[in-house]
């Protein structure tokens, strides 16, 4: 409390000396300054200007400042450097010499001096005229101590940056990283090129997106989470030969020190390459970047001694597996896997959980061992969705990844170019989303049409900046200038945004009373009835959250259905018939069809092809989805309660994919596209379905 009361104490007493400099007619926040010289222009030439005695103008930071009687003495710093500013009554203005009480460590000053050595040796401006040019009003931290917690330290990077050369070197030496990269590249004869962040599809990796809403074209798009992979070999199939993109790339994905959810990447893509070639590349150019920015090839990461101009070493993807877990992933099961990874006290996902995974977790349990530098070679088909197979050995592909201190710190491979493998690759991608995994690449059908008009043989590249974060022997956050931290204010932690993409002039011509008594006339079965019922609840909840109309959005779940008992191949279909007849208008039914979009059983498969994009879209499916999922738990409580079902337990069920197999968890989880967390979600629909027990048997 202390601390805090001293702190507002000198907040008021540097605003009480700002409003003193404003009424005696000072402006201490000048747009225009007058230098003639950095703090080092002087230092390098200090002889000289002080044999001539010439008048300098210097800018900057006050980050000491010391009254001593009729003198005062400062530090003034710039980006350049610092220097000592000496300030004597003997050579100022009355005024100005008043003016100097008004001065505080932090401020910003133009200084007119000349240059002199003082009676210890240092070397000094002595301070003809001055002017404050920012008038600082809170302190700078403790000089000695400067900022300790980690946190405040990345909200507050400005002053983590100001008092620690180091954090300030580190940032001058990324962009030189970047530089380095790029001149690499352009001396090659790369051409630089850019790349959409929005895409209907993401393609290039296997990783989560964000997903945001464009108004202008209504519909939802991700952000990209690669740089532009599958443009750019788009560029190959139109001519180009050598392309590369730095840019910034997003991937929804937790945070750990190898690990962010935006960063900048870099991918080049050579025609008439393979990945032999771009190995030979990729070494160049990491010894290139290293002597570059560092000066050096030697590197202290973590527990490993790197040296990247020793020769590269090959490491085997399935014999280094089998060394070091007796597992051969040509012959092995999930199973056996899954049993390894238990033995190892391995932690890993369970959510979408398949083949591809558990290689993934096992391979990245034996990496970190690996010192390098060398390359991983002979990856598996299965976690290479858009690589070429090994001639000799289809089970494998033509991939390689730099390993350095444990980590893959890059991906490159021979790119597919065959349009039919590539399309049967992308199909067994979907399935695997269909079961689960949100980590699995889309079907990217356009990419697949630009294939079909020939693309050359090719290889491809890319590297983020971990390779940078690992040279710097640092967590990739600590590298990052201005990493992305929940706000203090926990207002601002539970204010949601609400999303743009819901269709406000959705209406229902029919009130709640009206529309049950629709829903009646269709629906005979008292399941059905019930499950209306339970859709209409947890809409209601939703559109609560989300801030809109409870009323019309209990209404689109209490008839999403209404045509069900005519038949599944009429579904989604006759419903057009029922709601048009009684005045509904066409995006009311359509947002009634969308929850049947993907089904092929649904309209006889007439929308199978179609895709949500909306808010209320998303909702709906979801919100009708997640009943089943409920329903099924209270069913299997020894009360068969609902009131007893906890949201933990829901949280449970929906990893358990052998519980209410027939439960979509895909369509549970578009509920994210609203904004609304999933966790969120189970809640609502608890909840909501709760309120209503009494109504559907429970």
């Amino acid at each position: 409390m202390e601390n805090l009361n001293n702190n507002q104490s000198e907040y008021n007493d540097r605003l009480k000396k700002l409003k003193d400099l404003e009424e005696s007619g000072i402006n201490p926040y000048p747009a225009k300054v007058n230098r003639t010289h950095t703090v080092s222009d002087v230092l390098l030439d200090f002889k000289k200007i002080t044999k001539k005695s010439t008048k300098v103008n210097v800018v900057g930071r006050i980050m000491l400042f010391r009254p001593h009687g009729k003198l005062a003495f400062a530090q003034l710093k710039d980006q350049t450097g610092d220097i000592q500013l000496v300030f004597s009554k003997d050579e100022l203005s009355d005024v100005q010499y008043k003016i100097i009480k008004k001065i505080d460590v932090a401020d910003f000053l133009e200084v007119t001096g000349t240059a002199f050595v003082t009676q210890k040796g240092e070397n000094s401006l002595l301070v003809k005229n001055y002017t404050i040019i920012s008038k600082a009003l809170r302190p700078l931290p403790d000089k000695w101590h400067g900022l300790k917690d980690e946190e405040e330290k990345f909200r507050k990077r400005y002053l983590d940056i100001l008092m620690d050369p180091g954090v300030k070197d580190m940032f001058i030496k990324k962009g030189k990283f970047w530089n380095a990269v790029r001149m690499f590249l352009l001396e090659k004869g790369f051409m630089e090129v850019e790349t959409p962040i929005f895409e209907n599809t993401t393609g290039g990796a296997d990783a989560r997106p964000f997903v945001t809403h464009h108004n202008a074209l209504d519909l939802d798009v991700y952000l990209r989470i690669s740089c532009g992979e599958l443009w750019q070999k788009e560029l190959m199939v139109a001519g180009y030969e050598k392309t590369f993109e730095i840019g910034r790339i997003f991937r929804n994905e937790g945070i750990d020190p190898e690990h962010a959810q935006d960063y900048t990447q870099m991918e080049f893509y050579w025609a008439y390459a393979d990945y032999q070639d771009g190995m030979d590349l990729v070494e160049d150019l990491y010894k290139y970047v290293a002597e570059e920015v560092f000066g050096t090839t030697k590197f202290q990461i973590g527990k490993h001694k790197v040296d990247l101009s020793k020769k590269w070493q090959m490491y085997d993807y399935s014999k280094i597996i089998l060394q070091k877990t007796k597992i051969d992933i040509a012959k092995t099961d999930i199973k056996e896997i899954e049993t390894k990874l238990q033995e190892l006290k391995i932690d890993y996902s369970q959510d979408g959980f398949n083949i591809t995974r558990a290689i993934d977790n096992l391979w990245k349990y034996c990496r970190k061992d690996l010192t390098g530098p060398g390359f991983l070679i002979n990856a598996p088909i299965e976690v290479s969705p858009l690589a070429k197979k090994l001639p000799n050995n289809p089970k494998f592909v033509q991939r390689f990844q730099p390993i350095i201190a444990g980590s893959e710190l890059g991906n490159g491979y021979s790119e597919l170019n065959n349009p039919v493998d590539q399309k049967e690759r992308f199909e067994e991608q979907a399935k695997l989303r269909e079961a689960g995994d949100d980590e699995a690449q889309m079907f990217a059908h356009e990419f697949v049409e630009a294939l079909e008009h020939g693309m050359p043989p090719t290889c491809g590249y890319g590297m983020s900046e971990r390779v940078f974060s690992f040279l710097m022997d640092k967590p990739i956050r600590e590298c990052q200038i201005f990493p992305l931290l929940k706000p203090k204010n926990n207002s601002q932690l539970k204010a949601k945004t609400k999303p743009n993409n819901t269709k406000s002039d959705i209406k229902s011509p029919l009130n709640r009373d009206k529309a049950f008594e629709l829903l009646k006339k269709h629906m005979k079965e008292d399941v059905n009835l019930f499950h209306s019922l339970e859709s209409e609840a947890v809409m209601r909840g939703v559109a609560e959250k989300l801030g809109e109309d409870q009323e019309t959005w209990g209404i689109l779940g209490l008839l999403h259905d209404v045509d069900w008992e005519y038949g599944e191949t009429v579904h989604c279909e006759q419903v057009k018939d029922i709601l048009s007849k009684e005045g509904f208008a066409d995006n009311f039914i359509e947002t009634i069809v969308s929850h049947g979009y993907g089904v092929h059983e649904c309209a006889g498969g007439k929308i199978a092809d179609k895709t949500r994009t909306k808010t209320v879209e998303f909702s709906l499916a979801a919100s009708e989805t997640i009943t089943g999922l409920i329903y099924a738990s209270a069913l299997v409580r020894p009360d068969k309660k609902l009131e007893s079902v906890k949201v933990s337990s829901i949280k449970k069920k929906m990893k358990d994919k052998s519980f209410a197999a027939k439960v979509n968890r895909d369509v549970i989880r578009e509920i994210e596209q609203t904004g609304i967390s999933l966790d969120e979600f189970i809640e609502i629909a608890l909840n909501s379905m709760k309120r209503i027990a009494g109504q559907i048997g429970f």
